[in-house]
């Protein structure tokens, strides 16, 4: 594979900034750090991975935990006060009370159903692909995402047929 053009690395980020931002937002305060610090990883990376997409998501997904402690070791060094952390998702002034439910409501989850929640719904990856990023099987997965999402429902009050399998 030969190595990334600055047109690649520019429609990678179009198509998986965004969701790698709020995938990394779960675990800590700069997921944009993060997800440069990933970038910048994989412009060096000699050959690129095969699985590009794959590979940013474990890259910022161990970024982000390993941010994360650090961040808990210094708050704790430091005897900080609590904080304020940002939203996890952009909303306009009509739709503010909202995107605020939305987040309350994804940040109640367990992590691993917000973790495969985010992955899924707006990182695209497959479930067997949120497998191998998480070490556990696709069944597991899967089961987490239907109880994420069923959890998601209830909090938010929505009513949602199921999908009812063909007899």
């Amino acid at each position: 594979m030969n190595p990334l053009e600055p047109e690649d690395l520019s429609r990678l980020l179009d198509r998986h900034g965004a969701a790698l931002v709020l995938y990394a937002r779960q675990w800590c305060e700069s997921p944009e750090d993060v997800v440069q610090e990933a970038l910048v990883q994989l412009v060096q990376q000699r050959p690129p991975p095969e699985n590009v997409a794959g590979w940013l998501y474990r890259v910022v997904r161990n970024a982000a935990i390993s941010s994360a402690r650090s961040a808990k070791r210094r708050s704790r060094r430091e005897k900080a006060v609590a904080h304020r952390g940002e939203p996890w998702f952009e909303s306009s002034a009509g739709d503010r009370h909202d995107a605020q439910e939305a987040t309350q409501a994804l940040a109640s989850l367990r992590i691993e159903q917000r973790e495969v929640i985010v992955a899924r719904l707006w990182g695209g990856l497959s479930f067997e692909e949120i497998a191998t990023l998480t070490g556990t099987s696709t069944s597991t997965v899967h089961r987490w995402y239907h109880s994420g999402l069923e959890a998601l429902r209830e909090r938010l009050g929505v009513s949602c047929k199921k999908n009812l399998r063909p007899s």
